[in-house]
Protein backbone atom coordinates (compact mmCIF):
# COMPACT_ATOMS: atom_id res chain seq x y z
CA UNK A 1 0.00 0.00 0.00
CA UNK A 2 1.32 3.52 -0.79
CA UNK A 3 0.50 5.90 1.86
CA UNK A 4 1.65 9.05 0.18
CA UNK A 5 -0.56 8.35 -2.45
CA UNK A 6 -3.66 7.91 -0.19
CA UNK A 7 -2.50 10.86 1.54
CA UNK A 8 -2.15 13.32 -1.40
CA UNK A 9 -5.61 11.96 -3.05
CA UNK A 10 -7.17 13.28 0.00
CA UNK A 11 -5.50 16.54 0.47
CA UNK A 12 -6.06 16.77 -3.34
CA UNK A 13 -9.74 16.76 -1.92
CA UNK A 14 -9.83 18.54 0.66
CA UNK A 15 -9.80 16.36 3.43
CA UNK A 16 -9.42 16.43 7.30
CA UNK A 17 -8.49 13.33 8.11
CA UNK A 18 -8.09 9.72 6.33
CA UNK A 19 -8.98 6.31 8.30
CA UNK A 20 -7.43 3.23 7.23
CA UNK A 21 -9.30 0.27 8.63
CA UNK A 22 -9.13 -3.59 7.81
CA UNK A 23 -12.20 -4.64 6.28
CA UNK A 24 -13.19 -1.70 4.77
CA UNK A 25 -12.04 0.72 1.96
CA UNK A 26 -10.25 3.78 2.97
CA UNK A 27 -12.35 6.74 4.16
CA UNK A 28 -11.56 10.35 4.37
CA UNK A 29 -13.55 13.01 6.39
CA UNK A 30 -14.64 16.40 4.17
CA UNK A 31 -16.26 19.12 5.83
CA UNK A 32 -17.21 16.59 9.11
CA UNK A 33 -18.60 13.72 6.98
CA UNK A 34 -16.96 10.08 6.14
CA UNK A 35 -16.47 9.89 2.43
CA UNK A 36 -14.63 6.82 0.93
CA UNK A 37 -11.55 7.64 -0.45
CA UNK A 38 -11.22 4.24 -2.84
CA UNK A 39 -13.44 1.20 -3.16
CA UNK A 40 -10.57 -1.37 -2.32
CA UNK A 41 -10.90 -2.96 0.56
CA UNK A 42 -8.00 -3.13 2.90
CA UNK A 43 -6.62 -6.12 4.43
CA UNK A 44 -5.07 -6.48 7.95
CA UNK A 45 -1.37 -7.06 5.54
CA UNK A 46 -2.20 -3.65 4.03
CA UNK A 47 -2.66 -1.85 7.75
CA UNK A 48 -0.16 -3.73 9.20
CA UNK A 49 2.54 -2.15 6.22
CA UNK A 50 0.79 1.20 6.25
CA UNK A 51 1.59 1.16 9.88
CA UNK A 52 5.08 0.18 9.52
CA UNK A 53 6.10 2.73 6.60
CA UNK A 54 4.78 5.50 8.72
CA UNK A 55 6.12 4.22 12.40
CA UNK A 56 9.41 3.25 11.40
CA UNK A 57 11.26 2.32 14.17
CA UNK A 58 8.85 3.37 16.72
CA UNK A 59 6.49 0.89 15.02
CA UNK A 60 7.62 -1.66 18.04
CA UNK A 61 6.91 0.44 20.60
CA UNK A 62 3.05 0.59 19.03
CA UNK A 63 2.69 -3.23 19.21
CA UNK A 64 3.77 -3.31 23.14
CA UNK A 65 1.94 -0.45 24.22
CA UNK A 66 -1.08 -0.82 21.69
CA UNK A 67 -0.94 2.50 20.20
CA UNK A 68 1.50 5.47 19.10
CA UNK A 69 0.36 9.27 18.35
CA UNK A 70 3.22 10.94 16.23
CA UNK A 71 4.00 13.68 13.80
CA UNK A 72 5.46 13.75 10.53
CA UNK A 73 5.24 15.64 6.92
CA UNK A 74 4.01 12.79 3.66
CA UNK A 75 3.57 13.57 0.36
CA UNK A 76 4.57 17.21 1.43
CA UNK A 77 1.36 17.30 3.71
CA UNK A 78 2.28 17.81 7.91
CA UNK A 79 0.16 14.73 9.41
CA UNK A 80 -0.57 13.74 13.13
CA UNK A 81 -0.30 9.97 13.02
CA UNK A 82 -2.22 7.81 15.33
CA UNK A 83 -1.67 4.32 15.33
CA UNK A 84 -3.58 1.58 17.33
CA UNK A 85 -4.82 -1.64 17.48
CA UNK A 86 -8.75 -3.35 17.90
CA UNK A 87 -9.90 -6.57 17.12
CA UNK A 88 -6.20 -7.98 16.86
CA UNK A 89 -5.12 -5.41 13.95
CA UNK A 90 -3.76 -1.98 13.04
CA UNK A 91 -5.73 1.03 12.82
CA UNK A 92 -4.97 4.58 11.20
CA UNK A 93 -6.08 7.82 12.11
CA UNK A 94 -4.43 10.75 9.86
CA UNK A 95 -5.16 14.18 10.71
CA UNK A 96 -4.21 16.27 7.68
CA UNK A 97 -2.95 19.75 9.18
CA UNK A 98 -2.38 22.85 7.24
CA UNK A 99 0.97 23.66 6.41
CA UNK A 100 0.22 27.72 6.88
CA UNK A 101 -0.45 28.70 10.63
CA UNK A 102 -3.98 31.02 9.48
CA UNK A 103 -4.44 34.38 10.27
CA UNK A 104 -6.41 35.13 13.80
CA UNK A 105 -8.01 37.67 11.87
CA UNK A 106 -9.22 35.23 9.65
CA UNK A 107 -11.06 32.45 11.62
CA UNK A 108 -14.13 34.25 12.57
CA UNK A 109 -13.55 34.82 16.36
CA UNK A 110 -15.10 37.02 18.58
CA UNK A 111 -13.36 40.23 19.16
CA UNK A 112 -12.36 40.00 21.96
CA UNK A 113 -9.95 37.29 21.05
CA UNK A 114 -7.76 39.78 18.88
CA UNK A 115 -6.47 41.18 22.19
CA UNK A 116 -5.10 38.07 23.47
CA UNK A 117 -1.44 38.32 22.05
CA UNK A 118 -1.29 41.50 23.91
CA UNK A 119 -1.76 39.73 27.48
CA UNK A 120 1.92 40.09 29.50
CA UNK A 121 -0.18 37.21 31.79
CA UNK A 122 -2.40 34.88 32.76
CA UNK A 123 -3.94 31.90 31.33
CA UNK A 124 -6.14 31.49 28.79
CA UNK A 125 -7.72 28.27 28.12
CA UNK A 126 -9.11 26.96 24.69
CA UNK A 127 -11.78 24.18 24.91
CA UNK A 128 -13.94 21.89 22.74
CA UNK A 129 -14.76 18.15 21.19
CA UNK A 130 -11.88 16.55 18.94
CA UNK A 131 -11.60 18.76 15.97
CA UNK A 132 -13.36 21.92 17.21
CA UNK A 133 -10.29 24.00 15.69
CA UNK A 134 -8.66 24.68 19.19
CA UNK A 135 -5.05 24.01 17.79
CA UNK A 136 -5.62 26.27 15.27
CA UNK A 137 -7.13 28.98 17.06
CA UNK A 138 -3.91 28.76 19.23
CA UNK A 139 -1.71 28.39 16.57
CA UNK A 140 -2.72 31.60 15.34
CA UNK A 141 -2.69 33.82 18.76
CA UNK A 142 1.19 32.30 19.20
CA UNK A 143 2.28 33.12 15.77
CA UNK A 144 0.63 36.31 16.00
CA UNK A 145 2.72 36.65 19.09
CA UNK A 146 5.28 35.75 17.34
CA UNK A 147 5.41 38.94 14.89
CA UNK A 148 4.64 41.20 17.53
CA UNK A 149 6.50 40.66 20.66
CA UNK A 150 9.99 39.43 21.59
CA UNK A 151 9.14 36.56 24.00
CA UNK A 152 10.73 33.22 24.25
CA UNK A 153 7.81 30.51 23.52
CA UNK A 154 8.22 27.04 24.73
CA UNK A 155 5.31 24.61 23.34
CA UNK A 156 4.50 21.39 24.80
CA UNK A 157 2.45 19.26 22.51
CA UNK A 158 1.34 15.23 21.95
CA UNK A 159 2.31 15.72 19.15
CA UNK A 160 3.12 18.63 17.78
CA UNK A 161 1.33 19.83 14.96
CA UNK A 162 2.14 23.47 13.86
CA UNK A 163 5.42 24.12 12.80
CA UNK A 164 6.04 28.24 13.76
CA UNK A 165 9.02 30.03 12.00
CA UNK A 166 10.65 32.33 14.62
CA UNK A 167 10.34 36.07 13.73
CA UNK A 168 10.24 38.13 16.80
CA UNK A 169 10.21 35.58 19.25
CA UNK A 170 12.42 32.74 20.05
CA UNK A 171 10.49 29.34 19.54
CA UNK A 172 11.18 25.68 21.50
CA UNK A 173 8.31 22.84 20.32
CA UNK A 174 8.63 19.79 22.92
CA UNK A 175 6.92 16.90 21.58
CA UNK A 176 5.98 14.47 24.24
CA UNK A 177 7.63 11.06 23.75
CA UNK A 178 10.17 12.40 21.64
CA UNK A 179 11.75 15.69 23.00
CA UNK A 180 10.35 14.41 27.09
CA UNK A 181 9.37 11.85 28.64
CA UNK A 182 5.57 12.65 29.45
CA UNK A 183 3.90 16.10 30.01
CA UNK A 184 4.54 16.16 34.12
CA UNK A 185 8.23 15.39 32.87
CA UNK A 186 8.42 18.83 30.20
CA UNK A 187 6.34 20.86 33.09
CA UNK A 188 8.82 19.97 35.61
CA UNK A 189 11.66 21.50 33.27
CA UNK A 190 10.00 23.89 31.62
CA UNK A 191 9.67 27.25 34.68
CA UNK A 192 13.65 26.55 34.62
CA UNK A 193 13.71 26.80 30.37
CA UNK A 194 13.53 30.86 31.05
CA UNK A 195 10.07 31.11 29.17
CA UNK A 196 7.52 33.69 28.63
CA UNK A 197 4.83 31.96 27.10
CA UNK A 198 3.59 28.46 27.51
CA UNK A 199 1.58 26.32 25.55
CA UNK A 200 0.28 23.18 27.00
CA UNK A 201 -1.09 20.85 24.45
CA UNK A 202 -4.07 19.44 26.87
CA UNK A 203 -4.43 20.10 30.66
CA UNK A 204 -4.46 16.05 31.38
CA UNK A 205 -3.88 15.86 34.79
CA UNK A 206 -3.45 17.30 38.59
CA UNK A 207 0.26 17.65 37.81
CA UNK A 208 -0.16 19.79 34.62
CA UNK A 209 -3.08 21.74 36.00
CA UNK A 210 -0.86 22.93 39.38
CA UNK A 211 2.21 23.67 36.71
CA UNK A 212 0.12 25.84 34.87
CA UNK A 213 -1.51 27.94 37.83
CA UNK A 214 2.26 28.48 39.15
CA UNK A 215 3.34 29.48 35.80
CA UNK A 216 0.42 31.79 35.78
CA UNK A 217 0.88 32.88 38.86
CA UNK A 218 4.78 33.61 38.51
CA UNK A 219 4.09 36.42 35.31
CA UNK A 220 4.30 33.85 32.94
CA UNK A 221 1.43 33.56 29.87
CA UNK A 222 0.02 29.93 29.13
CA UNK A 223 -2.31 29.01 27.27
CA UNK A 224 -3.83 25.24 26.97
CA UNK A 225 -6.57 23.19 26.17
CA UNK A 226 -9.52 21.03 27.69
CA UNK A 227 -11.75 19.04 26.49
CA UNK A 228 -14.97 20.63 27.99
CA UNK A 229 -18.05 22.06 25.92
CA UNK A 230 -18.47 25.35 27.61
CA UNK A 231 -16.28 28.16 29.57
CA UNK A 232 -18.27 27.35 33.00
CA UNK A 233 -17.87 24.09 32.50
CA UNK A 234 -14.17 24.04 31.85
CA UNK A 235 -13.60 26.02 36.02
CA UNK A 236 -15.21 22.89 37.39
CA UNK A 237 -13.11 19.98 35.17
CA UNK A 238 -10.20 21.91 36.52
CA UNK A 239 -10.91 22.18 40.32
CA UNK A 240 -12.53 18.47 40.25
CA UNK A 241 -9.23 17.18 39.48
CA UNK A 242 -7.82 17.90 42.69
CA UNK A 243 -8.94 16.61 45.97
CA UNK A 244 -11.64 17.88 48.11
CA UNK A 245 -9.34 19.43 50.77
CA UNK A 246 -7.03 21.28 48.16
CA UNK A 247 -10.17 22.83 46.30
CA UNK A 248 -10.37 25.73 47.69
CA UNK A 249 -6.76 26.78 46.96
CA UNK A 250 -7.44 25.63 43.95
CA UNK A 251 -10.03 28.09 42.82
CA UNK A 252 -8.32 30.98 44.37
CA UNK A 253 -5.59 30.73 42.32
CA UNK A 254 -7.74 30.14 39.70
CA UNK A 255 -9.59 33.19 40.44
CA UNK A 256 -6.27 35.25 40.31
CA UNK A 257 -4.47 33.81 37.07
CA UNK A 258 -7.39 32.60 34.62
CA UNK A 259 -8.06 35.77 32.17
CA UNK A 260 -10.40 34.65 29.52
CA UNK A 261 -12.22 30.96 28.32
CA UNK A 262 -12.73 30.07 24.89
CA UNK A 263 -15.38 27.09 24.16
CA UNK A 264 -15.66 25.99 20.31
CA UNK A 265 -17.43 24.32 17.64
CA UNK A 266 -17.19 23.63 13.97
CA UNK A 267 -20.50 23.26 12.79
CA UNK A 268 -21.90 22.53 8.94
CA UNK A 269 -22.26 25.50 6.98
CA UNK A 270 -25.94 25.68 5.60
CA UNK A 271 -24.33 25.74 2.25
CA UNK A 272 -22.77 22.41 2.50
CA UNK A 273 -19.10 24.40 1.54
CA UNK A 274 -17.57 23.47 4.88
CA UNK A 275 -17.79 24.45 8.36
CA UNK A 276 -18.77 27.55 10.80
CA UNK A 277 -17.02 28.35 13.82
CA UNK A 278 -19.73 28.75 16.80
CA UNK A 279 -17.52 30.63 19.76
CA UNK A 280 -18.22 31.31 23.30
CA UNK A 281 -15.88 33.67 24.92
CA UNK A 282 -16.16 34.27 28.69
CA UNK A 283 -13.91 37.17 29.58
CA UNK A 284 -13.15 36.63 33.54
CA UNK A 285 -14.37 39.94 35.09
CA UNK A 286 -14.41 40.57 38.75
CA UNK A 287 -17.44 39.29 39.29
CA UNK A 288 -16.80 35.79 37.56
CA UNK A 289 -13.26 36.05 39.82
CA UNK A 290 -15.50 36.29 42.77
CA UNK A 291 -17.83 33.74 41.63
CA UNK A 292 -14.85 31.24 41.32
CA UNK A 293 -13.23 32.10 44.47
CA UNK A 294 -16.59 31.00 46.26
CA UNK A 295 -17.29 27.74 44.09
CA UNK A 296 -20.97 29.19 42.95
CA UNK A 297 -20.37 27.79 39.58
CA UNK A 298 -23.61 27.67 38.17
CA UNK A 299 -24.12 31.36 38.36
CA UNK A 300 -21.12 31.73 36.20
CA UNK A 301 -23.61 31.01 33.53
CA UNK A 302 -25.74 34.38 34.31
CA UNK A 303 -22.37 36.26 34.61
CA UNK A 304 -21.03 35.39 31.29
CA UNK A 305 -24.27 36.37 29.76
CA UNK A 306 -24.42 39.92 31.24
CA UNK A 307 -20.91 41.00 31.08
CA UNK A 308 -20.90 41.11 26.65
CA UNK A 309 -19.10 44.63 27.41
CA UNK A 310 -16.08 43.07 28.54
CA UNK A 311 -16.03 40.88 25.30
CA UNK A 312 -17.78 38.07 26.58
CA UNK A 313 -20.04 36.07 23.80
CA UNK A 314 -22.47 33.21 25.02
CA UNK A 315 -22.34 29.97 22.67
CA UNK A 316 -26.33 30.33 22.12
CA UNK A 317 -26.11 33.94 21.11
CA UNK A 318 -22.66 33.21 19.01
CA UNK A 319 -25.29 30.10 17.45
CA UNK A 320 -27.75 32.93 16.61
CA UNK A 321 -25.39 35.25 14.74
CA UNK A 322 -24.49 32.57 12.94
CA UNK A 323 -28.12 31.99 12.03
CA UNK A 324 -28.68 35.96 11.09
CA UNK A 325 -25.84 35.54 8.78
CA UNK A 326 -27.23 32.55 7.26
CA UNK A 327 -23.98 30.59 7.61
CA UNK A 328 -25.70 27.56 9.56
CA UNK A 329 -29.66 26.48 9.66
CA UNK A 330 -31.91 26.94 12.35
CA UNK A 331 -31.94 23.04 12.85
CA UNK A 332 -28.22 23.17 13.23
CA UNK A 333 -27.77 25.82 15.63
CA UNK A 334 -30.35 23.98 17.77
CA UNK A 335 -28.60 20.79 17.81
CA UNK A 336 -25.44 22.55 19.29
CA UNK A 337 -27.39 24.90 21.76
CA UNK A 338 -26.99 24.64 25.21
CA UNK A 339 -30.38 26.43 26.16
CA UNK A 340 -32.25 24.78 23.52
CA UNK A 341 -35.54 26.75 24.55
CA UNK A 342 -34.00 29.89 24.54
CA UNK A 343 -33.05 29.07 20.73
CA UNK A 344 -36.10 28.30 19.79
CA UNK A 345 -37.92 31.43 20.88
CA UNK A 346 -35.21 33.54 19.60
CA UNK A 347 -35.76 32.45 15.85
CA UNK A 348 -39.48 31.69 16.17
CA UNK A 349 -40.00 28.08 16.57
CA UNK A 350 -42.81 26.83 19.08
CA UNK A 351 -41.64 26.10 22.63
CA UNK A 352 -42.01 21.63 22.04
CA UNK A 353 -40.40 21.46 18.57
CA UNK A 354 -41.47 21.67 15.31
CA UNK A 355 -41.10 24.41 12.30
CA UNK A 356 -40.59 27.63 12.61
CA UNK A 357 -43.57 30.03 13.39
Amino acid sequence: MNVELLIAKAASEGASDVHLIAGLSPKYRKNGVLLDLEEDILTPEDCEEAARQLAGEAYEQMRQIGELDMAGTIAGERIRINLFRQQGHVSLALRILSSRIPELTGLGLPPAVMDFPKYPRGIILVTGETGSGKSTTLAAILNEINHTRREHIITLEDPVEYIYHPDKCIINQREIGTDTESYASGLRAILREDPDIILIGEMRDLTTIETALTAAETGHLVFATLHTNSAVDSVDRMVSVFPEDRQAQIRMQLSTTLRAVVAQQLLPKADGSGRALACEVMMVTPAICNLIREGKTPQMRNSLLSSAASGSVSMDNALLELVSERQITPETALEAAQDEQFLRKRMGFPAGGGQRI
